[in-house]
């Protein structure tokens, strides 16, 4: 297994849990917060980086 596929694989189980011991509402939050921050605490070229990555993945 991958480092990535590991690091998805832990964040689905900490997801899940969160689901169990917090509302839902507070879940979806830090899901899609934690991301979110991560990404903005990039520099403006590694985010420019990140998105030819990501963009270069999907064979546009």
């Amino acid at each position: 297994m991958s480092k990535n596929a590991k690091i998805a694989a832990g964040g689905v189980a900490v997801g899940l849990l969160l689901l169990f011991w917090l509302p839902w509402w507070a879940s979806v939050l830090i899901i899609l917060g934690v991301p979110a921050a991560t990404y903005l605490t990039l520099d403006p070229s590694q985010r420019r980086r990140l998105r030819r990555v990501t963009r270069k993945e999907l064979g546009r």
